[in-house]
């Protein structure tokens, strides 16, 4: 008689979900490595990107979304811990722990066994980092400078105007924030801006591109406005400085014909002599005295007599009082 006799399933529906999943988010982690190639497309002024420009691309696209959820869980998990945990602490720990470790068994072997225990695991040439292996690390350093500088300039000299109003945005409200929200908040607030801003543009891209393609044609036609009345302010004013202009034009000129009619300045170039007269007279010549001798009298030949005056008699004191009427 067959017995039917029934084996418990191994496989659990939970543990085969996490399996599946663990795989495709290894094969979604090496696409995304495998995303590091340098993209054919420049700047606008035609210099070559770098392979972060096509990495970066694809991890914030979400084109691999395990890879990205990845990711972006990893940053902020860090900053937590940064924030909580006491990294350094524990690092320094782990440092004064291993090396006591490592010195106490040396001491005890050569104290017992009159041999060192760890040196005796020691290696007979020591680990160093290949030369190939600096130069990757050099380049893959330079490649992400390289990143943030081209970047940061396309921003700044608004080689896409939408990118550089939104790092306006993003620089103006950081500023704001960082009076009351920490260091640390202010790391989540833009890792997660960074993450799920392209991912709530790619999930609405349609509306969003509408309400752009109109914000444009209103900056666009306000530009226009301005321009036209620029143009009618500047051409107004044109026309009256050109008329003040003419009008001063004609003042100077009437007043230098009244000049030019008048008889002193019709009577002064006879009076000027020119440069030519003055060179032609002779050196020697001496000009005619305007007052002459014969204008002058003749002075007097016969020295003149001078008559003497003769001095008053002077009055006695008896004379003077001398009454003049007679009794």
């Amino acid at each position: 008689m067959a017995s039917n006799v029934s084996y418990p399933n191994t496989g659990s529906p939970v543990v085969t979900s996490i399996k599946s999943e663990a795989a495709k988010t290894s094969e979604e982690l090496q696409e995304l490595k495998n995303a590091r190639i340098t993209p054919s497309t420049t700047t606008t002024n035609g210099q070559p990107l770098t392979h972060y420009h096509s990495l970066l691309y694809s991890l914030l696209s979400w084109e691999q979304p395990r890879a990205t959820a990845v990711s972006y869980a990893s940053v902020i998990t860090f900053i937590f811990a940064a924030r909580y945990l006491p990294l350094l602490r524990w690092a320094f720990k782990f440092l004064y722990v291993s090396l006591g470790l490592t010195a106490s068994v040396e001491i005890v072997g050569q104290v017992l066994f009159k041999q060192g225990i760890t040196s005796s695991f020691r290696p007979r040439r020591y680990y160093t980092i290949p030369k190939e292996t600096h130069e990757a690390i050099l380049e893959d350093v330079s490649q992400l400078v390289d990143f943030f500088l081209i970047e940061f300039q396309r921003i700044l000299f608004a080689e896409n105007v939408v990118h550089t109003v939104a790092a306006f945005t993003a620089a103006f409200l950081g500023y704001l924030l960082i009076r009351f929200v920490p260091l640390w908040g202010l790391s989540v607030i833009a890792v997660t801006t960074v993450y799920i801003g392209p991912l709530v543009y790619i999930s609405n891209r349609e509306i969003i591109d509408e309400q752009i393609v109109q914000l444009q044609e209103l900056v666009g036609a306000q530009a226009n406005q301005l321009k036209d009345l620029a143009g009618e302010r500047t051409s107004a004013a044109t026309g009256l400085v050109k008329q003040y202009v003419d009008d001063y034009s004609h003042k100077a000129q009437e007043y230098i014909g009244r000049r030019s009619a008048s008889p002193e300045m019709t009577k002064a170039p006879s009076a000027v002599q020119t440069p030519a007269q003055t060179i032609a007279k002779p050196v020697d010549s001496v000009p005619e005295p305007v007052i002459k001798t014969e204008d002058f009298p003749e002075a007097p030949k016969v020295e003149p007599i001078v008559q003497s005056v003769e001095e008053p008699t002077p009055v006695s004191h008896e004379t003077e009082r001398e009454p003049l009427l007679a009794a």
